[in-house]
């Protein structure tokens, strides 16, 4: 856990048990999450050898192919690996930065350049021509629409041995290769760019103002789990506002009237 010294005490803040909330504060950033997100899935349920586990993971490989028909995800990967370039060049100069590590980072982000602009007009646009996924896809959005009598083709791949399913899963994965890569890479920079500051959310509310010099495009909230308690965060690019809920059995959630330490980063690039 990354805990940085408490400014006032010069003591590290412990937290026994942290649950980290993340919450974008640009529309960029949210699509980057929605696709890491989609990809853990993926990995997690290929490891299964269910058909329940082949079942997920294929969903959650439509899923990113749907986010990636939007023509404008390729410009945007492309638009936010270049800054990031622009700004890790202007920095080489530094004596105090590790320049092994920052020429590591700058030829994996020119590779990521590269391999986007030669890739397709459209990321996944292999995914999006297979006849076979795109039945699937469309029988998805009918509750229980992929039972056997409606996709006989998707219940024998299902019947398939384990091993079969896996390589073919992963094919498809590497038609969108560059897709997890690239957003690995740029959500590793933007987490990595900060550290956590020790913070009191006064009754269960914690406000601020962010430096418009500084383009915060995440924020992440660690809190302890033994507090029963869990972040809502809502934002822009010029402040954000951290409320602490308490649920009892799931009931209608309300703020706290407690005082909450928390661990809070502002990750901007």
């Amino acid at each position: 856990m990354d805990n940085t010294p408490n400014t006032l005490t010069g003591r590290k803040p412990v937290l026994q048990n942290p649950i980290l909330f993340e919450h974008p504060l640009n529309e960029r950033t949210r699509t980057l999450l929605r696709i890491s997100h989609l990809f853990e899935q993926f990995e997690f349920h290929l490891a299964g050898s269910s058909q329940w586990h082949s079942r997920a993971a294929l969903q959650a490989l439509l899923d990113i192919s749907s986010i990636l028909a939007r023509a404008d995800i390729k410009k945007d990967l492309l638009k936010h690996l270049e800054r990031q370039q622009k700004a890790l060049s202007s920095i080489s100069t530094n004596p105090k930065v590790d320049q092994i590590r920052l020429q590591q980072v700058l030829d994996d982000i020119a590779r990521m350049i590269d391999r986007l602009y030669t890739s397709g007009r459209q990321l996944g646009g292999a995914l999006k021509k297979s006849d076979f996924l795109n039945s699937i896809s469309q029988r998805a959005l009918i509750p229980g629409g992929s039972y056997e009598f409606d996709l006989p083709q998707f219940h024998y791949w299902l019947n398939l041995p384990h091993t079969e399913r896996v390589m073919q899963l992963d094919d498809w994965r590497h038609e969108i290769g560059n897709v997890q890569e690239t957003t690995e890479l740029l959500l590793g920079l933007l987490r990595s760019g900060s550290t956590y500051q020790q913070q009191n959310a006064i009754k269960g509310i914690h406000q601020q103002n962010l430096d418009t010099k500084r383009e915060v495009q995440l924020i992440q909230v660690k809190v302890d789990a033994s507090s029963l308690l869990y972040a809502e965060i809502s934002g822009s690019k010029h402040r954000f506002c951290i409320r602490f809920l308490e649920s009892s059995q799931w009931e209608q959630p309300r703020q706290t009237e407690q005082d909450v330490p928390f661990q809070l980063k502002t990750c901007a690039i």
